[in-house]
């Protein structure tokens, strides 16, 4: 994925002011920022659903999107999304949703209607159907919101195996949480990114 220039204001309040972001195969990514510094509205861009001002987003191959909220009709079942998305996606199978739920310990809610999962089983779905047809790009808004630790550990070996597959990887969160596991983190300030790794050896 490539980013050039990428501006963008709610009438007189600018929010990004010249975004230049590559995100190469295989790379871990985090951008990190506080509440308010344009973090949603740069992945909604980056996911095409909102067009920048100005500036330029590529991608390259297939991209996933995992929003910060879980966007699911309460009165399917977890299955029932799964079919939906798999003829969204033009999929044969549902081969990779299965070994992400696997890895997630989603499985064995599969029957059960997303209006009566909690927030982290929710979330567990939200992921799934972002990675259900194999991504080269994946853009996660705070993913692991309500996971437990267990389930905050196995994402982030999810993350790592989809990196080791020579996918790109790009979390955004509003705190650098297990930032060592990064092979790149960005703080967004002042509607601009800033190199946190260059900001911390100096």
């Amino acid at each position: 994925m490539e980013v050039s220039d990428v501006h963008h204001a709610y009438r007189k309040r600018v929010v990004l002011r010249g975004i230049d972001l590559e995100l190469r195969p295989g790379v871990l990514a985090g951008i990190v920022g506080e509440n308010g510094a344009g973090k949603s509205t740069l992945l909604k861009i980056l996911s095409g659903e909102l067009r920048p001002d100005r500036g330029t987003v590529r991608h390259h191959g297939r991209f996933g999107y995992c929003p910060q909220t879980a966007i699911l009709n309460d009165a399917l079942t977890i299955r029932q999304h799964l079919d939906f998305f798999k003829t969204a996606y033009a999929l044969t199978d549902l081969r990779r949703a299965e070994e992400v739920m696997e890895t997630l310990r989603l499985g064995e809610y599969l029957d059960e209607r997303a209006g009566v999962l909690s927030g982290g089983t929710r979330q567990k779905l939200n992921l799934t159907l972002a990675l259900m047809h194999d991504p080269q790009v994946l853009l996660l808004d705070e993913p692991y919101q309500g996971f437990d630790w267990d389930t905050y550990q196995r994402f982030w070996d999810l993350a790592a195996r989809l990196c080791g597959a020579g996918r790109s990887v790009l979390v955004v969160s509003h705190l650098a949480y297990d930032a060592e596991r990064l092979d790149v983190l960005w703080r967004l300030d002042g509607g601009l990114l800033h190199d946190r790794t260059t900001e911390q050896a100096a």
